[in-house]
């Protein structure tokens, strides 16, 4: 593994001795002082980094630039996932390449087990003997998944409204299931609360630096399966804007070790009824402060139905070091997006993680993505975990008698 120089405070720059702090710069607090793990970029690039060409096909390749090594991880794979290329569709939007991170297929169905991963593995090296976090869904079936298989307790705060797909991932993996009759932002209160009073490790999007550090490997992935040509622009789906913030910091980092040349702009795509990540990218290009980014938490992607979001700051600044910015769609085109995935592409996403192609059609039609370009879409959840949520629309196929002349009629 990488042995990281230092956690530096997102809002102030303060840097502190490794694993010196679990989540925030004590000066600054919640939301301003997420801590990002920094290496040694320098010594990389004159010294040469290569990650394993056989033997892991995990996120576990990447470990020296991962914080944590792979003896404290679990069994359970993370990372791997394909990247499908989709040449009649760039054709047809007049791009010079597409492509799809298909997240989808991990083993709890969504990117999230990315973040988990390191994070479980960073508690099994600090010894904390058990773990806790809020969620709408994901974040919580990819912690209760991984808790399981290193044997650990887990604690999960969800909304009452979280989809009972995902719910009963919960319930299967046996994990303590707290479901909060409130918004996810009062679930995420009540969880730091928890954690603080019982010890518990906190693997919350925009709390812990470990979460940043495994979301970050799909960026690694993309650009090595792209035999290290990195696409001219990646978009991705935004909720509390820790994966955004990953995989921005993911492509930024591969070129100051000198495994690229370029960085792509990086797009977050968020829904227009939960849009605060957009609104404080768009105070910053104003020169107006980001902080505090809150609004309102309405649309039908329930992974991004996020009103305050707690890595905001680390989002819209990663971000804007790719030369991107950020989108907002509307939940029609996200339900579209939904239904041209899976009959384009075979992938059946769930709304949120649909929400990129959206986004892709929003930004092409302004003009901000231009004909040529090559396009990465991150695909981060299956569509599995809310199985109605992209079908609004659709008609239920019809019940016809087990006798031939009834398909006939069918067809006819």
């Amino acid at each position: 593994m990488g042995e990281p120089l230092g956690f530096r405070c997102v809002g102030c720059g303060r840097t502190y001795r490794p694993w010196g702090h679990d989540y925030l710069c004590p000066d600054c607090g919640p939301v301003a002082g997420a801590l990002d793990v920094v290496y040694d970029y320098p010594a990389f690039a004159r010294g040469g980094i290569e990650f394993p060409r056989v033997g892991k096909s995990s996120l576990w390749r990447y470990d020296p630039l991962l914080p944590v090594g792979e003896e404290f991880a679990v069994p359970l794979r993370s990372g791997g996932t394909p990247l499908y290329a989709l040449p009649h569709l760039a054709q047809e939007l007049g791009l010079g390449g597409l492509w799809l991170k298909d997240d989808t297929l991990h083993p709890t169905g969504s990117c999230k087990d990315r973040g988990t991963a390191v994070t479980v593995a960073a508690a099994r090296r600090l010894g904390r003997p058990a773990l806790a976090c809020a969620s709408t869904g994901n974040a919580a079936s990819s912690l209760a998944g991984f808790a399981a298989a290193a044997g650990v307790p887990c604690y999960i705060f969800v909304p009452k409204g979280a989809p009972s797909a995902k719910v009963a991932q919960l319930v299967a993996y046996g994990a303590t299931v707290f479901r909060v009759d409130g918004t996810y932002d009062e679930a995420y209160t009540l969880a730091l609360a928890a954690c603080e009073k019982f010890g518990w490790y906190n693997r919350s999007d925009g709390q812990n630096p470990m979460v940043v550090e495994g979301n970050k490997t799909a960026a690694f992935e993309v650009a090595e399966e792209l035999g290290w040509e990195v696409p001219d622009f990646a978009l991705v789906s935004v909720g509390d804007g820790s994966v955004v913030a990953g995989i921005a910091k993911g492509f930024r980092e591969l070129r100051m070790v000198g495994l690229t040349d370029g960085v792509p702009a990086v797009y977050g795509v968020q829904a227009e009824g939960a849009a605060a990540v957009a609104e404080a990218h768009a105070r910053l290009r104003r020169g107006e402060p980001v902080l505090p980014a809150r609004g309102e938490a309405r649309t039908i992607a329930d992974s991004i139905r996020v009103g305050e979001p707690r890595d905001a700051l680390r989002a819209v600044r990663e971000v804007a070091a790719t030369g991107g910015g950020f989108t907002a769609v509307g939940d029609r085109e996200i339900v579209g997006a939904v239904q041209e995935l899976a009959r384009r592409a075979g992938v059946f996403a769930e709304p949120s993680g649909a929400a990129p192609l959206a986004g892709l059609r929003r930004l092409l039609a302004e003009g901000t993505i231009p004909r040529g370009a090559r396009v990465v879409l991150f695909i981060t959840g299956s569509g599995l975990k809310d199985p109605q949520g992209g079908l609004a629309g659709l008609q239920e196929p019809p019940v016809i008698p087990p006798d031939l002349r009834a398909v006939e009629e069918a067809l006819g």
